[in-house]
C-alpha cells in the first residue's frame, strides 16, 4: 500500500498510535496501523520489512520506552535512518509523545514536534501540521463520530489547580489499583490484545507459568491499559473452586449491574449473570491464580466477551489458549532496577539481573531490599549465592505479589510433597541440578538409584510423565520435550529448605556418573555430553566424594576439547586439578586424568610450555606407579610426545613416539585407537624431519585402520586423510592428494 503513512510506537503508546491514526484517517491521510491493520496470523518482522521498503513516510512516535528497549521499535526507525543516508527524500515524521531527551545522539539535529502536554486541539493541530510538512492528504475518511479520547495530559491553563483529565474507568469494576512500577512485557499485552480481539464468539488466554514471574500482574496491566475496550471488568479469585460462585454472584449484585437483588441466593446471580453476558459484548473476566481447569470449567460464561486467567498449571487444552509467561527480558530487568535504583551502573544492574534469573519477583525484591539498605552490590550478590532462601524472604513482598519468592517456593513444595511423593522427590533432585533442560533418561535409564516410590514410578512411562506434569501443574518447572526447566533461584530456594538435601544431592551424583557415555569425544555422543554439562558442573565435582562423578566431569572436559572449545575447558580443568591436588595428592588416579585433561587444553591454546611440565610430571608418576607398559603410561607418553614436537625437539619426540608405538602394538593390539593414534604421531614426527616416504607408508596404514574401526566419518579418520593428502603433495603426488582430499572432503 504504497504511501501509507506507517505508524511507528511502542506497544505501551498504542493510544497515541491509534489516537494519530483516527485524526490522520479523518483528514484525509491513509495510514498503516499493526493493530488494525495486520490480522492474526501476521509475520510482524516481514510486513515491518514491507512496510519500510515501500516509499511509505514513517510517523515515529518518540517515548522513553520507543527509544529503550523495545527491539522492533528500533529497527523500524534505524532502517529509516539508514535509508536517509541514502536517499534524503525518505519520509520521517517524528513526534514526541512524551517529554524524553533528545539534546544529544542522532536525534538531535533532527526537528521534532510535540504533541504532549496540549489542549486536544493543539495536539491534533500540531500532528496534522507535522504531517503537512511531508505528505499530501487526500479526501477524508468518513470514520466514527467520536474521536479516540486524547492520550496525553490536557495542558492546564496558568494558575489552575484543577486536575489534569484521566482515562475514565469502565462503569463496572473492581479491579486493584495499577502497579506503577510494572515494566516491560509490551510485545506479550500487546499479542494478548490481538488474541482476545480476533473475533472469536468467546475470546480466553490462559496464562500460565511459575510463581514469580508476574501472571496476575500482566493480567491487571492489560486490564488497566486497555480498560477503554470494555464496560465491564469483573477479577474473581480462583485459587478456591467453591468460592467462584460467590465471587460472580457477587458482580450480578453489583450496584452498577443491578441484575439481581442482594439478597438473592447464589444460584440464582449466577444464572443471572450467565444469561446477561451471553447477550452482551465489551466484557472482560479475569479468573486468577486457577488450579485446574474441569474446577474452572463450569464457571467460565459464554457470550462476546473476553475471559483471561492465571495458573500456574500450562494444561488448558479445550478451555483456553494457554499463553507461557516466561521470566523478564533481560533489558527489562536492567530498567526495572534502574528506574527505582537510578545510581546503579548498567553493569551492575545487569549482574543483579542474571544472578536473578530475571526472574520478577526475584528482581522486585532485590529493588526493595537495596531501596531500603544502600546495601553495594557486591555484598548482595555474595549473600544471595550464600543464603538464597533468607534473603528471598527479607522485608515485605514487591507491590503486586502476596508473598515473598522463598514462600511462594517453599508452600508450593511442601504442598506437593504432601500430595505426591513421587513428585516431591523428583523436585528436591531437580533441584540440584542445573538450570537448563534436565533429561529425562537421567531419571529413567537407572531407576535402581532412585527411592521409594520414585524408583517404581520412573519404570513406568506414563507414571513418570505425569509426576513430571505434577511440577509443571504447581509452577515449579517448565515443562519441554527434553525434559524439566527449573529457574536457578527455586533451585537455590529449594537447596536452602531441603530436609533430605544430603541424600538427594548424592542421588544426583550417581545418576550424572551413570549418564555420561565412556567416549568423550565421539561426535556422535556430542549432544549427549553437552546436555549433561552442565548439571555436572552444578553438582560442584570439585568438592565431591564421588568418584566416578571426577571421572564423568574429566570425560565432560575432553567433550569441551574435542569440540574445540578449549576456551571453556582451559579454567574448568585448571579448577578441578587444583582443587583435587588439595583433596586427593598428586599421584591419586583422578589427579592424574585431569592433569591429562588440562596439559590437552593448554596445547589446543598454544601453552606448549605449561603442556609440556604438566605431561612430563605425568609420564613421571604414571611409571612409577603402574610401569612403562601401562596403558595409562603409553597415553602419557603419547601427550608428551606431542609436547616435544611441538617445542621443536623433533628427534627426542621420534624417538619416544617410536618407543611407545612398539609398546602399544605389544599391548594393546595394532588395531587399538590408542596404538593408531601412536602411529599418526609418529608419521608426522617423520613428515617434519622429511622422511616423506616413510610418512606416507605410516599414514597409508593407519587411515585404513581408522577406517575400519571407527568410520569414515570420525575425526581421527579425517585426520589421517588429511595427513595422508599432505605426504602424497610432499612426493609430488599432487593429483592423488586432490582425489583423497575430495573422498574425505578435507581441506588443504
Amino acid at each position: 500500500m504504497p504511501d501509507r503513512i506507517v505508524i511507528s510506537h511502542t506497544g505501551k503508546d498504542r493510544d497515541w498510535a491509534q489516537w494519530a491514526r483516527w485524526h490522520l484517517e479523518a483528514a484525509g491521510y491513509r495510514t498503516e496501523l499493526d493493530s488494525v491493520d495486520r490480522v492474526p496470523g501476521t509475520n510482524v518482522v516481514e510486513a515491518m520489512h514491507r512496510a519500510l521498503s515501500r516509499d511509505n513516510p514513517l510517523l515515529v512516535l518518540l517515548s522513553a520506552e520507543y527509544l529503550g528497549s523495545d527491539e522492533f521499535a528500533t529497527d523500524e526507525w534505524t532502517a529509516r535512518f539508514a535509508q536517509r543516508r541514502r536517499d534524503p527524500a525518505a519520509r520521517l515524521i517524528p513526534l514526541r509523545v512524551e517529554n524524553v531527551d533528545l539534546s544529544d545522539g542522532i536525534w538531535a539535529p533532527i526537528v521534532v514536534a510535540d504533541v504532549f502536554d496540549l489542549t486536544p486541539d493543539r495536539a491534533t493541530a500540531a500532528l496534522l501540521d507535522a504531517v503537512r510538512r511531508a505528505v499530501d492528504a487526500g479526501p477524508p475518511e468518513p470514520l466514527s463520530v467520536v474521536p479516540p479520547q486524547y492520550p496525553g495530559r490536557a495542558e492546564v491553563s496558568a494558575g489552575t489547580d484543577g486536575p489534569r483529565p484521566v482515562k475514565p474507568l469502565p462503569v463496572v469494576w473492581n479491579l486493584a489499583r495499577r502497579n506503577t512500577a510494572f515494566t516491560g512485557r509490551d510485545g506479550m499485552l500487546d499479542r494478548l490484545r490481538d488474541a482476545l480481539s480476533n473475533g472469536s464468539r468467546v475470546a480466553v488466554q490462559a496464562l500460565y507459568g511459575m510463581g514469580g514471574v508476574g501472571k496476575t500482574q500482566l493480567a491487571l496491566e492489560y486490564a488497566h491499559r486497555f480498560a477503554d475496550d470494555y464496560d465491564l471488568v469483573w477479577w474473581i479469585p480462583s485459587e478456591q473452586p467453591e468460592l467462584i460462585a460467590d465471587h460472580l454472584a457477587a458482580l450480578a449484585q453489583d450496584e452498577q449491574l443491578r441484575l439481581v437483588p442482594p439478597d438473592t441466593p447464589t444460584p440464582q446471580a449466577v444464572k443471572a449473570l450467565r444469561d446477561h453476558l451471553r447477550r452482551v459484548g465489551r466484557w472482560l473476566l479475569i479468573f486468577d491464580n486457577a488450579e485446574d481447569r474441569e474446577d474452572l470449567f463450569p464457571w467460565l460464561p459464554d457470550g462476546p466477551g473476553h475471559l483471561l486467567i492465571t495458573s500456574r498449571n500450562p494444561n488448558w487444552t479445550g478451555i483456553a489458549e494457554a499463553v507461557d509467561v516466561d521470566v523478564f527480558a533481560r533489558a527489562e530487568s536492567v530498567a526495572l532496577l534502574r528506574t527505582h535504583l537510578p545510581h546503579l551502573a548498567e553493569a551492575d544492574a545487569d549482574r543483579l539481573a542474571d544472578a536473578l534469573g530475571d526472574l520478577p519477583l526475584g528482581v522486585g525484591q532485590a529493588v526493595d531490599l537495596l531501596a531500603e539498605t544502600g546495601m553495594p552490590v557486591q555484598d548482595y550478590l555474595d549473600d544471595l549465592a550464600a543464603h538464597t532462601a533468607e534473603l528471598m524472604s527479607e522485608g515485605r513482598p514487591p507491590a503486586g505479589y502476596p508473598v515473598s519468592l522463598a514462600a511462594t517456593v517453599t508452600l508450593t513444595a511442601d504442598h506437593l510433597c504432601d500430595t505426591a511423593q513421587a513428585a516431591g522427590q523428583l523436585l528436591y533432585m531437580c533441584a540440584q541440578l542445573g538450570s537448563e533442560t534436565i533429561p529425562i533418561d537421567l531419571f529413567t535409564a537407572s531407576p535402581e538409584l532412585l527411592p521409594e516410590p520414585l524408583n517404581t514410578t520412573v519404570r513406568r512411562p506414563l507414571a513418570f510423565r505425569r509426576v513430571l506434569g505434577q511440577l509443571g501443574r504447581h509452577g515449579l518447572a517448565r515443562l519441554t520435550t527434553s525434559g524439566p526447566v527449573l529457574h536457578r533461584l527455586v533451585q537455590a530456594v529449594l537447596r536452602d529448605t531441603d530436609p533430605n538435601s544430603a541424600m538427594h544431592l548424592s542421588t544426583v551424583e550417581n545418576l550424572l556418573a551413570a549418564a555420561g557415555p565412556d567416549d568423550a569425544t565421539h561426535p556422535k555422543w556430542w549432544p549427549r555430553w553437552t546436555a549433561l554439562l552442565p548439571h555436572i558442573l552444578a553438582v560442584n565435582p570439585a568438592t565431591t566424594e564421588n568418584r566416578d562423578l571426577c571421572s564423568a566431569a574429566t570425560g565432560a572436559i575432553w567433550h569441551l576439547l574435542a569440540r574445540g572449545d578449549a576456551q571453556m575447558a582451559l579454567p574448568l580443568a585448571e579448577f578441578l586439578h587444583q582443587s583435587w591436588i588439595a583433596k586427593h595428592g598428586p599421584d591419586d588416579l583422578i589427579v592424574l586424568n585431569i592433569s591429562e585433561s588440562l596439559a590437552a587444553a593448554h596445547t589446543a591454546l598454544g601453552n606448549y610450555r605449561q603442556a609440556y611440565e604438566l605431561d612430563q610430571d605425568m609420564f613421571v608418576r604414571r611409571r612409577g606407579l603402574y610401569g612403562a607398559d601401562s596403558p595409562l603410561t603409553l597415553n602419557a607418553a603419547r601427550n608428551l610426545a606431542i609436547d616435544l614436537s611441538d617445542l621443536g625437539e623433533l628427534g627426542q619426540a621420534q624417538e619416544l613416539n617410536e618407543d611407545t608405538l612398539a609398546r602399544s602394538r605389544r599391548v594393546l593390539g595394532d588395531d587399538h585407537p590408542d596404538t593408531l593414534t601412536s602411529a599418526s604421531h609418529l608419521a608426522a614426527d617423520l613428515s617434519q624431519l622429511g622422511e616423506f616416504e616413510r610418512a606416507r607408508e605410516l599414514d597409508e596404514d593407519t587411515l585404513a585402520r581408522r577406517r575400519r574401526v571407527l568410520g569414515d566419518d570420525h575425526p581421527d579418520t579425517l585426520t589421517s586423510a588429511g595427513n595422508l593428502a599432505l605426504d602424497l603433495e610432499a612426493l609430488d603426488r599432487a593429483d592423488d592428494a586432490r582425489v583423497l582430499r575430495r573422498r574425505f572432503k578435507v581441506k588443504s
